[in-house]
């Protein structure tokens, strides 16, 4: 069986391994675009869009289990996005505390050009149906800047 078959080889020797770059590639735009979309959503406010006063020892959040309040430079309060009214800012307080138990957590996102009287009736009526946790959003102060 001198003539016997190679194993299919034309060139008789045993194949060299080689690096696929292709699926590589496919590995790493995939890595990238999750990281990309991961980033993106990290500091997604869920209220309404408003100019938070700075700060110099802002931390991160975890809006995880929170509601957003926010209160706008007209003075008018947000639960979430949703626009509402005073009456309706009791009821849904009512309803989260219910809801979310000992661990609920109010995240307060006031613009800065907004009363601080405002501000003060929304601490109040949290503090009344008895949640603790309020973290105040605000922006990062520039580096040596007020």
């Amino acid at each position: 069986m001198a003539g016997g078959s190679s194993g299919g080889s034309s060139s008789g020797g045993p194949k060299k391994a080689r690096i696929e770059i292709i699926p590589l590639i496919d590995v790493v735009f995939f890595l990238l675009a999750t990281f990309i979309l991961f980033t993106l959503s990290l500091n997604k406010s869920s209220g309404v869009t408003v100019q938070l006063p700075q700060s110099g020892t802002s931390e991160p959040r975890d809006p995880l289990g929170t509601v957003t309040v926010s209160i706008t430079e007209e003075n008018a309060i947000a639960w979430d996005k949703d626009p509402i009214s005073l009456d309706e800012f009791i009821i849904r307080l009512q309803k989260f505390k219910q809801t979310a138990g000992p661990d609920a957590r109010i995240l307060l996102n006031g613009d800065e050009s907004a009363l601080y009287s405002s501000a003060r009736y929304v601490f109040d009526e949290i503090r009344k149906v008895g949640i603790n946790k309020v973290l105040i959003e605000t922006r990062v102060a520039p580096a040596g800047g007020r």
